[in-house]
């Protein structure tokens, strides 16, 4: 099965991520920054990444750009929170720079293993 990475730095989300996508027979990893989440990804590539744009240190942006740069293959899932205006923002911005897909948050957990089963069977 497949190895998914989740950078987030709310530890609820990645942990309930984790569980929801172990549940489904993937394996998961999780780390709480975009600085984390490169170093984790170099040290075990991912299938997919999903990867929250507000956080400290480096974020979500900024390592969509980085990732893109460095691992033009990885398959990305942007993910945001926040006021509807600013995250619809965010998350076209994410899919400009090489997102495939996009979800608010919240959102439910069968939307998000949903669209985690369709990016990794998109060429």
């Amino acid at each position: 099965m497949a190895n998914i990475l989740v950078v987030d730095d709310d530890r609820q989300v990645c942990d309930l991520l984790k569980q929801a996508l172990e549940d489904k027979g993937y394996t998961v990893d999780c780390a709480p920054n975009g600085v984390e989440g490169i170093k984790e990804y170099r040290n075990r590539p991912a299938d997919l990444i999903i990867l929250d744009i507000l956080m400290p240190e480096k974020e979500g942006l900024e390592t969509i750009l980085d990732l893109r740069r460095e691992f033009p293959q990885v398959k990305i899932i942007a993910m945001s929170g926040g006021s509807e205006r600013a995250k619809l923002d965010l998350l076209d911005l994410a899919r400009r720079l090489g997102a495939q897909h996009t979800i608010d948050k919240p959102f439910q957990l069968h939307t998000m293993t949903d669209l985690v089963t369709q990016a990794l069977h998109e060429n």
